[in-house]
């Protein structure tokens, strides 16, 4: 995240080992599929870079309820920040192997702070098609919006101030699951 050194702030507290992690995310698949009603013209599309690995972990835990895959992809947002002036964007790949048009689409990212990086993924659908229906889902909403900007499935509530970081670690990427807070100092 822009404005954090993660290695100078102390870790406080684990909020989430990585049974409540997959516990959280098991609930959040049976959301979609009530709130949806089922897999019908539902794609879900996961914000890179911890979004992805999140995205795939939803897709199978609707497979195992409903017997069935919905199709999925990734997005690279890096373009469509709001502050990718002020920094050296690490441009990713957008894969998305279906038609966004029409569809039912749920756009999943691992935190939910000031609401910018929704934002931007917004404005990279758009680019991509019209789709029905837009959703979110993120494994925490730490509050703090600086846009108007609500998730509609949520692995975890975790208020925050300002001073503190919430870092998700995915074992695909970092060994392990687990969430933690940082502190600044």
């Amino acid at each position: 995240m822009a404005g954090y050194e993660i290695d100078k702030m102390n870790p406080a507290a684990e909020v989430m080992d990585a049974d409540e992690m997959r516990r959280a995310w098991t609930r959040v698949a049976h959301e979609i599929l009530e709130r949806n009603k089922g897999i019908e013209d539902l794609a879900l599309i996961g914000i890179l870079r911890k979004g992805g690995p999140l995205t795939e972990r939803l897709v199978a835990g609707i497979e195992r309820i409903e017997g069935a895959k919905v199709p999925f992809g990734v997005l690279d947002i890096s373009l469509y920040r709001d502050d990718f002036r002020t920094y050296q964007p690490k441009v990713g790949t957008t894969q998305i192997p279906f038609d966004i048009e029409g569809r039912k689409i749920v756009l999943v990212d691992d935190v939910l702070f000031t609401g910018r990086t929704v934002r931007a993924a917004l404005g990279a659908l758009n680019d991509l098609g019209r789709p029905s229906l837009i959703q979110l889902a993120v494994l925490v909403d730490r509050g703090h919006r600086e846009l108007p900007m609500r998730p509609d499935y949520v692995g975890k509530n975790l208020p925050t101030s300002r001073t503190e970081f919430v870092r998700v670690s995915l074992s695909e990427f970092d060994g392990a699951d687990h969430v933690e807070i940082y502190k600044e100092g």
